[in-house]
C-alpha cells in the first residue's frame, strides 16, 4: 500500500492500478461539493436571508461556512435571517467536524453500510488506525464537540444572557460556541469580538475553544486514553502538539504585545492588562479561528507579517483548524535542523520521524506555496488592492482562519471565485488536489543516482 497525506491525514491507495470507483481524494473532494452546492443554492432562497443574495455571495458565504474560514462578503448577524444563522451553524459543524465524519453519521443513520474505502478515508482523516471502530469512533467525536459547545454557550451566556434577554443571550452564546469551537469565525456581531476585547469572561471562553478545537481530535483521543501513563505515554504526533502549541500560542501574545501596544488604533487606549489579553486573543485566532478583537486593517506591518505566520503554521490535524498544520511545520523544521547538523535522521522526543513524513511534510510546504502564489498572481489581476492586503486575504482563506484586513468585502466577481476556490483547496488540502491533477503511478523502477548542485 502507499501512503497520501492531506493536510495532516493519510489515505492509502491501491498500487494494483485496477481499483474501481472514485479514488480517496476524490470521494473527500466529491463529499465537500455534494454539501457545497446545496447549500449555496439553499442561500439564495428568500427564508435564509434578509434582503436576498446572489449565486456568488451564497457560494462565496456557504463554502466560508463548510471550510470553516469565516470570511464574509455580507454582514452575517444584519443579513441573514435565523433560519439563515441556523443554516451556517449547521455548516459550520459540518466544517467543523468533517464533511466524511458527517456523511457517516447520516449513512449509519438511515441503515446504509460504508465501504471499506469509505471507511478507510474516514478513519484516516480523522488520525485513527485502521482497526478502530468507526461507528463508536464518530459518536464519540460528536459527543465531545457537542459537549465542549455547551459548555461554551454556558460559560458566554453569563455575560450575554444579562445583557440581551434570556432568548436572544442563549442564542448568540450557541452561535458563537459553536462558532469557536469549530474554529469558523463567524461572529453576529458586525465588529466581530471587538466590543469585548478587554473582557476576560469573553474573550477566554471563546479562545479556549477554538484552541481544544483546533488541537485535533487524535490528540484529544490519544490523551483521554493515556492520561495516567503521563507524558510519556503520548504518541508522537500528540507530544508535537502539546508542546508546540502553547509555544506558539506564547510567541504570538509576546509579539503581538510588543508591536501593538503603542498603536492607538488597535491596542494602544487600552489597560496593560486589556493589551495582554488582546494580544492573548488575537495569538489565538490568528491559529485558523478568525474571530478579532481588534481592527485587522489597522495593524502595523511587522504584526501583519507576525499574523501571516501564525495563520500559514495553523491548527493541529484531523483538527477543526487550517493551515498547513502544526505537525507539518514541527517536521520540517526539525528535518531543516537535522539536515544542517549533518545528521542522518530527523528526530523528536527521542523518536526518528520517518523519510516520508519528512518529504511529506515538505511536499505540503512546497505545493501551498506554488497555490498561493497563483491565487494571489489572480487576485492582482482582478481586485485593486495592495500587495500586503492580496497576501494577508489569500493566506487567511487558504488556512481557513477567516480574518480580513478589508478586502474581502470589496471582491469582484471573479475575485470571489478565486477566493472560494482557495478556500475549498485549503479546506481538503493542496496534496488532495496535487494528487487528483498529478494522478500518481507507483512503480517499484529506480534509475542511478546522479549529484546535483543545489543551495
Amino acid at each position: 500500500m502507499k501512503l497520501l497525506e492531506t493536510r495532516g491525514s493519510v489515505f492509502t491507495i491501491k498500487q494494483d492500478g485496477e481499483s474501481k470507483g472514485w479514488s480517496e481524494p476524490k470521494i473527500i473532494l466529491g463529499s465537500f461539493l455534494s454539501i457545497l452546492i446545496p447549500a449555496a443554492v439553499l442561500l439564495t432562497l428568500p427564508v435564509f436571508s434578509v434582503s436576498g443574495l446572489s449565486f456568488t455571495d451564497a457560494l462565496f458565504t456557504a463554502t466560508s461556512a463548510i471550510s470553516v474560514t469565516g470570511l464574509g462578503v455580507v454582514d452575517t448577524g444584519q443579513h441573514f435571517t435565523i433560519e439563515g444563522q441556523i443554516l451556517l451553524m449547521l455548516l459550520m459543524q459540518i466544517g467543523g467536524l468533517g464533511q466524511m465524519t458527517l456523511s457517516a453519521v447520516l449513512l449509519y443513520i438511515f441503515g446504509v453500510r460504508l465501504s471499506l474505502k469509505q471507511q478507510a478515508v474516514a478513519k484516516e482523516a480523522l488520525g485513527q488506525s485502521k482497526h478502530i471502530n468507526l461507528k463508536k469512533l464518530v459518536i464519540k467525536i460528536i459527543i465531545f464537540a457537542c459537549i465542549a459547545e455547551l459548555i461554551g454557550m454556558a460559560i458566554l451566556a453569563f455575560t450575554w444572557v444579562p445583557e440581551m434577554g434570556w432568548g436572544k443571550g442563549l442564542y448568540y452564546s450557541l452561535f458563537h460556541s459553536v462558532s469557536a469551537f469549530n474554529n469558523a469565525g463567524f461572529s453576529l456581531f458586525s465588529d466581530s469580538i471587538m466590543g469585548y476585547v478587554a473582557d476576560p469572561a469573553v474573550t477566554f471562553p471563546l479562545a479556549g475553544l477554538f484552541i481544544i478545537g483546533g488541537i485535533g481530535f487524535t490528540v484529544i483521543t490519544d490523551v483521554s486514553a493515556n492520561w495516567r501513563r503521563g507524558f510519556r505515554g503520548f504518541n508522537l504526533h500528540t507530544k508535537i502538539m502539546l508542546t508546540a502549541t502553547p509555544v506558539l500560542l506564547l510567541f504570538g501574545t509576546i509579539m503581538f504585545w510588543l508591536l501593538e501596544r503603542n498603536n492607538s488604533a488597535t491596542m494602544g487606549n487600552l489597560s496593560e492588562g486589556g493589551q495582554w489579553l488582546a494580544a492573548f486573543f488575537q495569538s489565538a485566532t490568528a491559529r485558523t479561528a478568525g474571530f478579532n478583537s481588534i481592527d485587522i486593517s489597522q495593524l502595523t506591518q511587522p504584526a501583519l507579517l507576525i499574523m501571516i505566520v501564525l495563520m500559514l503554521i495553523g491548527a493541529g490535524s484531523a483538527s477543526t483548524g487550517g493551515g498547513i498544520k502544526v505537525s507539518t511545520f514541527v517536521v520540517a523544521i526539525v528535518a531543516t535542523w537535522a539536515f544542517l547538523k549533518q545528521k542522518q535522521h530527523a528526530v523528536l522526543f527521542r523518536r526518528t520521524v520517518s523519510w516520508p513524513k519528512v518529504t511529506r511534510a515538505l511536499a505540503i510546504i512546497v505545493v501551498s506555496g506554488i497555490i498561493l502564489t497563483g491565487s494571489m498572481f489572480l487576485l492582482m489581476l482582478t481586485e485593486k488592492a495592495s500587495f500586503d492586503k492580496v497576501l494577508f486575504e489569500t493566506i487567511s482563506a487558504f488556512a481557513t482562519v477567516g480574518v480580513s484586513a478589508g478586502l474581502t468585502a470589496e471582491l469582484s466577481e471573479p475575485g470571489k471565485y478565486i477566493m472560494v476556490v482557495v478556500m475549498i483547496i485549503g479546506r481538503i488540502g493542496p496534496l488532495t488536489l496535487a494528487y487528483m491533477l498529478a494522478k500518481p503511478k507507483p512503480t517499484l523502477l529506480k534509475y542511478p543516482e546522479d549529484n546535483v548542485l543545489t543551495g
